[in-house]
């Protein structure tokens, strides 16, 4: 992977860009850019987010070629792993980006959903409310002490003091008349 043809070998050059030598650092990129580019791009498969990391990667050997320990390995695999490394941050970051966008899109959609169920809910209760008016008085409220107070037909007979039987004509009617009163508004909705 690594050029032949090298006037000054890679180490050399890592030790005249620690010494602010702007020359080594042009020579070690003109070495190396187009390989690195080459990984980055395989990485991160966006042409922009690649030049961007090329030049971040050049930018920490120059601040950091002091720090390089040539016994701990060759210069060009310091400058891959450095290269590699920024890449996955960068994709790390991107990903990171793109879940809280996607998240606070769920969340906005979520809110648009849950505003427009309790439009929903309160249209119906709207509804519901004006058919219930419209039952007579008797079926009216044993379908309320039924249905929003929870009394079973038998706790209802007993609150009101009227026979069972009544009380399930009445529910039995009530339900009846409700329904056919919101399917007139249901019809009267949709025109």
């Amino acid at each position: 992977m690594k050029p032949r043809s090298q006037d000054q070998s890679d180490a050399e050059l890592v030790r005249a860009i620690a010494q602010g030598d702007e020359r080594a650092l042009a020579a070690f990129y003109d070495r190396y850019a187009s390989i690195l580019f080459g990984l980055l791009l395989r990485i991160l498969n966006d042409r922009s987010e690649a030049e961007d990391v090329l030049q971040e990667v050049f930018l920490q050997v120059w601040q950091e070629a002091e720090r390089f320990d040539g016994a701990r390995g060759r210069p060009f695999t310091w400058l891959v792993t450095i290269a590699r490394s920024r890449a996955i941050d960068r994709v790390r970051a991107r990903n990171s980006r793109d879940r809280k966008e996607m998240q606070a899109s769920r969340s906005s959609w979520s809110e648009t959903d849950e505003i427009t169920q309790q439009l929903s809910r309160t249209e119906e209760r709207e509804i519901v409310r004006r058919a219930l008016a419209e039952i007579p008085e008797e079926q009216r409220d044993v379908l309320l002490l039924a249905y929003f107070e929870g009394l079973s037909q038998s706790e209802i007979a007993t609150r009101t003091g009227a026979p069972l039987g009544t009380i399930k004509t009445r529910m039995r009617a009530g339900l009846r008349r409700l329904r056919e009163i919101l399917r007139e508004k249901i019809t009267e909705g949709r025109r």
